[in-house]
């Protein structure tokens, strides 16, 4: 049975991601030690994961491994994870790996961690077959998803589109006092599009308290907590792009409800003294009602998805259907790798009962081999239809009737498959 540990931006406060990644490769032999039959650990900024093949672990059993691992108190682990049990790993780990559970939605970069992830656990010698396979497969949808959907492109575009949304209202990049809220995948890619539009006048604010680190990197100023709200009120523009929930509303503007400024229009003309506020965040970062304050116009996903092309709007839902089929079949295969052990008992002891009349045959002078020919090819149909019923069987999750069957009608189990086949 597989299982996921899954801690990330949607669950869990960057500090413990932090705490959680600081020393990944003590984790999956802990997952060995604890009973685990493998056990692969992803590792991000934004994420941390295990994902585990146990028998008679517990998931509680393996949040405690991981906790211990970690250097983590179990209970600051509290509210901050879900598991994902064995019917829905396949389709979680292949989602991850495409870029659908990232910060920028088909981000490239997710899916060569994913690939280090099992080069890392190979080297350890904590994965198993079924997490070889697992992870081979979860590249492979990755690949599918990039080939056939514009998901790599989607989430990039939603910042592209936001600002040429904004050009109706800038006459001049150069002149804005920007007001970056957020320090992800996102922030990054949004600082780099403004600045290809000549904006210079750049600050980042971090409600997790990364705005110094990010800042340094980029070459912006960061913004203190106690400075937030004045720096927001005199901002022309400000973009939020963070897992926070609504990290700005009227309070930090410290406006009055005037004027209904309204979402923005993009066919206004510019407005020098008002204030755009782009809202990137999912969830939402920016309380709607800011819309209603007096010269402050309101820019969020709503209203710049309704300009996206039709391609990147529906990217996301093509690339959740490419990952579904790819769960479906990894399923499918792993069902027929089920029963395989008692297909090749019950064609062990068939093709034993074959030769054995072949060799009759042959003491009768059987001498130009037809009746060895034609045995050989009764022998081969009457094992397709238990061969094709089989596989059928444990597609739909009845594979035990098969080994029941084999039981009943030849004495035979699949634990004797493996002995006859290492035999043959």
């Amino acid at each position: 049975m597989l299982l996921c540990v899954t801690a990330s931006h949607k669950t869990a406060s960057f500090e413990l991601l932090e705490r959680l990644s600081r020393n990944p490769e003590n984790v999956a032999p802990a997952l060995l030690d604890a009973g685990a039959q493998g056990a692969v650990v992803l590792a991000t900024c934004n994420r941390f994961e295990a994902y585990v093949e146990v028998e008679d672990v517990t998931s509680d059993a393996v949040i405690d491994a991981v906790a211990h691992a970690a250097g983590i108190p179990s209970d600051d682990l509290d509210g901050s994870y879900r598991v994902v049990d064995d019917p829905h790993v396949a389709e979680h780990l292949f989602a991850v790996a495409s870029g659908l559970e990232s910060v920028v939605s088909g981000e490239g970069e997710i899916a060569g961690q994913v690939r280090r992830a099992l080069s890392g656990a190979r080297e350890q010698g904590t994965t198993s077959p079924t997490l070889e396979r697992l992870f081979q497969r979860a590249s492979q949808a990755q690949r599918k998803v990039k080939n056939v959907t514009a998901l790599h492109r989607a989430g990039r575009s939603l910042v592209r589109l936001s600002l040429e949304l904004a050009d109706s209202r800038i006459a001049d990049w150069s002149a804005e006092r920007v007001l970056l809220v957020g320090t992800g995948s996102y922030a990054a890619v949004t600082l780099a599009a403004l600045r290809e539009r000549g904006a210079v006048d750049i600050a980042v604010y971090s409600a997790s308290g990364r705005a110094v680190p990010f800042a340094q990197k980029h070459g912006i100023r960061p913004v203190a907590a106690a400075d937030f709200a004045s720096v927001a009120q005199h901002a022309s523009l400000l973009i939020t792009c963070t897992s926070v929930e609504m990290v700005l509303g009227p309070a930090q503007l410290e406006r009055q409800p005037g004027t209904t400024a309204g979402c923005l229009s993009t066919t206004a003309g510019a407005h020098p003294h008002s204030q755009l506020i782009i809202d990137l965040g999912m969830p939402r970062n920016v309380d709607p009602a800011v819309a209603q304050l007096e010269g402050v116009a309101l820019l969020d996903l709503d209203t710049i998805r309704l300009h996206a092309p039709l391609e990147e709007l529906q990217a996301t839902d093509a690339a959740r259907d490419v990952v579904r089929e790819a769960a479906e079949s990894f399923h499918l295969d792993g069902s027929k790798q089920s029963v395989t052990p008692a297909v090749v008992a019950l064609r062990t002891h068939i093709f034993g009962l074959l030769e054995s009349e072949i060799e009759r045959a042959r003491r009768r002078g059987d001498e130009n081999g037809r009746v060895e020919q034609a045995m050989r090819h009764l022998a081969g149909v009457l094992l397709h239809t238990p061969t094709t019923r089989a596989h059928a069987l444990a597609a739909e999750g009845r594979a035990d009737e098969f080994h029941a069957a084999l039981e009943t009608l030849y004495g035979l189990s699949a634990d004797a498959s493996g002995a006859a086949s290492a035999t043959a």
